[in-house]
């Protein structure tokens, strides 16, 4: 296909984990033109450089990566959390719709503050307990506000080979210690980045698009400590992993005691198959032993 037939697909925060795996897989799709922006290529905290970006590139579509995602800190650096993550969706939002481009944006579990018992469906009510999750609540209210056709992907406990991660920090730790405590009264699903990607190619390619508010993360429903304990499993390591209470490990910011969410509108709506966390955990540790041999 002639390049300059070719549809151009934004990734914001290109150096992020999902962001940086969208360049690993983008050869895949030799059908599009990707352009991946950094903060240095594009401020998207700028309505002007943002409108600017998209008359000069002709983007079809954005995919926003990009985000505020210091939990703890945006509790005091509210400014930059609400600029990041909600004020510069609407300004891509509304960039999108201009140039009839598909908008993708990513959230969070953190805009439900964690009483459900059961999976959380992308209908439930959302009440964030803590600012990160009010802003990229926020962000959500903005993308939809100023184009209607958004799709919003939710998705939590994301780690990747590269940047940093729980699963990252607790191979450290454990070549590191000969015990780690591991909060075990916190309840999710991890996310590799890597799938997410994946799964979001496939909505881009769909004939179809269905706008809305969807879910995804791996297949499960596990503590932190369950998280880790599968991980020192994998690698083999002698390290004990200890389970602590959420009150002996204190945060800033608060987190939701359950955000297990359920993607079943997304894997019906684009016929998408969602991996088992144990599967995808040791696709990602292969790929770091492969990183690092």
């Amino acid at each position: 296909m002639d390049a300059l037939n070719k549809s151009t697909i934004l990734i914001t925060g290109a150096n992020g984990q999902l962001g940086q795996e969208f360049g690993f897989i983008s050869n895949n799709y030799t059908q599009f033109n990707f352009i991946f922006a950094d903060r240095n290529t594009l401020d998207i905290c700028n309505q002007s450089a943002v409108n600017t970006f998209f008359k000069n590139n002709e983007i079809n579509c954005c995919v926003n990566c990009a985000a505020y995602t210091a939990v703890d800190k945006a509790e005091s650096e509210a400014d930059a959390a609400m600029l990041a993550n909600a004020t510069a969706v609407g300004y891509l939002a509304a960039a999108c719709k201009n140039h009839n481009a598909t908008f993708i944006h990513i959230s969070t579990d953190y805009v439900f503050d964690g009483t459900n018992e059961k999976p959380y469906l992308p209908t439930d009510k959302t009440n964030p307990i803590n600012f990160y999750g009010q802003t990229k609540l926020n962000g959500e209210q903005q993308a939809i506000a100023q184009n209607a056709d958004t799709i919003i992907i939710r998705t939590a406990w994301v780690y990747s080979s590269v940047g940093n991660n729980f699963v990252k920090t607790m191979l450290r730790l454990m070549s590191q210690k000969e015990t780690i405590g591991v909060v075990s009264d916190q309840f999710g699903a991890p996310t590799y980045a890597a799938d997410l990607a994946d799964a979001i190619m496939q909505i881009i390619v769909a004939p179809n698009k269905i706008p809305g508010i969807y879910h995804y993360s791996n297949k499960g429903q596990i503590s932190w400590y369950d998280f880790a304990t599968e991980i020192a499993t994998q690698i083999n390591t002698t390290c004990v992993v200890n389970p602590i209470a959420t009150s002996q490990f204190p945060t800033p910011a608060k987190r939701p005691a359950f955000s297990v969410l359920s993607t079943t509108d997304l894997e019906n709506n684009y016929n998408i198959q969602i991996k088992d966390w144990k599967e995808s955990l040791k696709q990602c540790l292969q790929k770091i032993r492969s990183i690092n041999s």
